[in-house]
């Protein structure tokens, strides 16, 4: 196994620019955490109650910010169960956390979009607390004739819109 990063938490105040009013939660955000020695997922955990019916969706500031060395990514995928029990669905299928945007201006905070996509009906209920998401380290590789060298400032879609403004 390779070391490949570290969790940390936002700042108090980047996580109340997400969810304001909610100082009681922040003390209480769980780092993510591997559950038995040959997970290869971490585990990210609910800051607060939610509750999804069928076709509803919700998106979560977890908190939580990743320090990645460069050449590796973190993948984040539902929970496997909640995907079986629930057809739970990451609203851009997989969340993709670049090593960079640990120093984006939101501090690298890491926010999980996702929808029940429940066919049977079902109402999801996840309590402050319970894993609702895992994310997985990942090396990758680059192409020979690579020359990215642009510098990430924003979150979502930012890298596009520098790479426009070459």
């Amino acid at each position: 196994m390779n070391i490949s990063a570290k969790f940390y938490k936002v700042s108090t105040p980047q996580y109340l620019s997400a969810r304001e009013g909610a100082e009681s939660e922040y003390d209480a955000i769980k780092l993510p955490e591997r559950a038995t020695a040959g997970s290869a997922g971490y585990d990210f955990y609910a800051p607060f109650d939610f509750t999804l019916k069928s076709g509803e969706g919700i998106k979560i500031p977890t908190g939580i910010r990743a320090k990645i060395p460069d050449g590796w990514v973190l993948m984040l995928y539902p929970r496997s169960s909640l995907g079986f029990g629930y057809r739970l669905q990451m609203d851009n299928t997989v969340g993709v956390i670049d090593s960079d945007y640990y120093y984006a201006d939101n501090e690298g905070h890491i926010f999980v979009k996702i929808t029940n996509d429940s066919r049977d009906g079902k109402t999801l209920e996840i309590k402050k607390g319970d894993a609702f998401c895992q994310g997985i380290f990942m090396p990758f590789g680059i192409t020979e004739d690579d020359n990215a060298n642009a510098i990430r400032k924003g979150g979502f879609g930012s890298t596009n819109k520098e790479r426009k403004g070459k």
